[in-house]
């Protein structure tokens, strides 16, 4: 077993830029472009997850436009379709790549054997009702449920209905075979999942074995706590250390430890790694992305302190309802709290904060406008504004920028 101390500015600046190489975030198109590049870019990184606020485009359509260039929100939808991608449950609501299926079937069994993920005392008369029905009349969409009438005797009551679609769909017995937005459509699961799929239980070291790789495949490198993030799963956290110590002694894997005292997992070699030079390209991130979404990892490696506040009253938030990360040279550098007009076709940045830095300020200022206009692009927003910033010395000067970029955006539309 080999570890490494980590005591040097400059290799805490390695680190997180093998971190965030790993995650697709310093090069300009690492899993390719369009639809093909966003089947790689789901496959490398594990899962993106589904989120429902939706005041700018939502998270899993943001999460593969901040890696693929020329990704389109319907792209999510075709890969469902095609059977590139499958949704289920990972810590959260997820899109996962069909390759990793049989690793969703040890939560469906032990939901289906008992185990309570949202409700208590599902109703088994009426979960066999509809599944009784989609094996006779087909898919069954979520809005089928809204528009149910007491001629459909037996589930026309909408909650209970919806409560029993969704127990059948987190047991494996159903799957989302389509999506309208956050319209869904159920079907049996034998008629989803693709025939060459792989359904095969796997065993507990199987699984062990799937996260662990995955892991530092998307990470680069996870602390023990990090590999079986929001994973309940007792049996399964010990076979995770068991096979970590394993490989450890088997020196396949080594240690990191930061001056704070946090030991980190990594693939031998690892640190060695070429690194993707970084570029003056600011990302502005969802709050949800894989890269920020494990909070103590985000603090510990990047002195980044972060949450969202739309959870929070009104008046415990300090930045804002709903802030994205922004990422700069490999450093999150401040957030920015916005909403998406659509009907106006109109980005209303409601704040935008920049911490403390080494940067240009030039430069920053720059790279910050370049991503606000592509952004407010996969918004489908062509205009942008600010109403305040920190420090509020920038504020004008921003104002006057994009002020700039939307006369000449509305004027290439003319």
């Amino acid at each position: 077993m080999t570890l490494f101390v980590i005591k040097h500015p400059q290799d805490l600046a390695r680190l997180r830029r093998l971190a965030l190489a790993a995650q697709g975030l310093l090069q300009n198109q690492p899993y390719g472009r369009n639809l093909p590049g966003a089947r790689r870019a789901i496959n490398h990184l594990g899962y993106v997850q589904i989120d429902t606020i939706s005041v700018v485009e939502r998270a899993h359509h943001h999460v593969l436009y901040s890696r693929v260039p020329g990704f389109k929100p319907t792209m999510t939808n075709q890969m469902l379709l095609d059977g590139d991608i499958f949704e289920y449950w990972a810590h959260a609501a997820a899109f996962l790549p069909i390759a990793d299926f049989r690793f969703s079937l040890p939560y469906k069994r032990a939901i289906k054997s008992g185990q309570i993920h949202w409700y208590k005392s599902p109703d088994k008369k009426l979960m066999r009702e509809l599944l009784s029905r989609i094996c006779s009349d087909g898919p069954l969409r979520s809005r089928d449920l809204e528009t149910s009438t007491t001629k459909r005797a037996g589930w026309w009551d909408w909650k209970p209905a919806k409560k029993a679609l969704e127990q059948l769909y987190m047991q494996g017995d159903l799957m989302v075979s389509n999506r309208e937005g956050f319209q869904k459509t159920y079907d049996l699961t034998e008629r989803v999942l693709p025939v060459n799929a792989n359904s095969h239980m796997p065993s507990m070291d199987e699984f062990a074995a799937h996260i662990v790789d995955q892991q530092l495949r998307c990470h680069a490198f996870a602390s023990l706590k990090g590999l079986t993030y929001q994973r309940r799963n007792t049996k399964l956290r010990s076979a995770v250390q068991a096979l970590v110590n394993e490989r450890l002694s088997q020196r396949t894997l080594d240690q990191v430890q930061l001056s704070s005292g946090e030991v980190f997992i990594t693939e031998a070699g690892m640190l060695d790694s070429h690194l993707p030079r970084l570029n003056d390209h600011l990302l502005i991130l969802s709050p949800f992305d894989n890269s920020v979404i494990q909070r103590e990892r985000l603090k510990t490696l990047f002195q980044y302190d972060f949450q969202i506040e739309c959870y929070l009253p009104g008046a415990k938030r300090r930045y804002g309802y709903f802030c994205l990360p922004l990422l700069y040279r490999g450093a999150f550098i401040g957030r920015m709290d916005c909403k998406a007009h659509r009907k106006a076709r109109h980005l209303e940045i409601k704040s935008l904060y920049f911490e403390q830095h080494n940067f240009d300020e030039d430069l920053l200022i720059s790279a910050f406008t370049n991503a606000i206009t592509k952004f407010s692009d996969f918004q489908q927003c062509n205009t942008v504004t600010l109403i305040k910033s920190h420090p509020k010395h920038l504020t004008q000067r921003l104002r006057s920028l994009l002020e700039s970029e939307n006369i000449t955006r509305q004027g290439r539309e003319l």
